[in-house]
């Protein structure tokens, strides 16, 4: 897994330390440099992104194919994607040496080209114009999918879960020993008016749910016998929504399956809801 570091002083070369020997820094396209991914954030990548059978890994910016080829020793498969042709056969050479290269293949293309509608990973190791840039087609992704990032977050996007750690290798590559890793769930798409099913003791008669989504949180107003009450403490965990209505005792939590959602109360009253019903 690769970054392209606008700007970064070319001073540095590391031996690589999976499949071929590649330098810590290359350069890529004879204007913008990679950089190597230590093999211990390899590991950790996928491991906080829970990577292994049955899912499907793309890398942005994939180098030497580390990543991919990695996540395939898992029994994942993945695609890679690269703007330089060299880098793409390097990373099916390496594919072929590790014995992968059934389930991890490396294409020349623009990570803003590339359909990652197949993906349930995405890692990612790239500037934050990119990941600002990449933001509307990651939430665009199905529900649950894992957006692994390394080094920089996603903003206004809160991560599922947040590693920080010491590795003497990140000094070559960003004069500090601080690596970050994010996590983040693809939530699913909330935003409109539910017609909503709930336990008899709130409402005996169907209500109204309007619901404003910001990314993982949700706010908005349920309608309940002439009465409206604010949506709080919500969560979107991937398919899974979770929130509180002023005035109502317990939590609701719900699995939301395109324009349906069906849930409990506190973990046993059902209730349920559907869009624009």
């Amino acid at each position: 897994m690769n970054s392209r570091v606008l700007g970064f002083l070319l001073s540095t070369f590391l031996s690589g330390i999976c499949c071929a020997q590649a330098p810590a820094f290359a350069w890529d396209d004879g204007t913008v440099p990679y950089v190597v991914t230590p093999m211990e954030i390899v590991e950790r990548m996928l491991r906080m992104g829970e990577v292994g059978k049955g899912d499907y890994v793309i890398d942005l910016g994939s180098g030497d194919g580390r990543i991919v080829i990695e996540a395939a020793k898992r029994g994942a498969r993945g695609m890679g994607v690269d703007i330089d042709p060299a880098l793409v056969a390097m990373a099916n050479e390496n594919a072929g040496r590790a014995g992968v290269q059934d389930r991890a293949k490396f294409v020349v293309r623009d990570i803003f080209e590339t359909d990652l509608s197949p993906a349930s990973v995405v890692t990612m190791y790239l500037l934050p114009d990119f990941n600002r840039k990449l933001m509307p087609r990651l939430l665009a992704l199905r529900p649950g999918t894992r957006i692994v990032s390394h080094d920089y977050p996603l903003n206004g996007w809160l991560p599922e879960k947040q590693e920080q750690f010491d590795l003497e290798e990140k000094v070559a590559i960003s004069g500090v020993t601080t690596t970050l890793i994010y996590v983040y769930l693809v939530p699913a798409k909330v935003s409109g008016i539910w017609r909503a099913t709930m336990p008899p003791a709130i409402s005996r008669d169907p209500i109204t749910l309007n619901l404003r989504q910001q990314i993982t949180r949700i706010s908005g107003t349920a309608r309940i016998d002439g009465k409206e009450l604010s949506v709080h403490e919500s969560n979107i965990r991937g398919e899974r929504i979770s929130f509180s209505l002023a005035g109502v005792k317990g939590e609701f939590t719900g699995l939301v399956k395109g324009n349906r959602i069906e849930g409990t109360l506190d973990g046993s009253a059902p209730w349920s809801a559907t869009l624009g019903g």
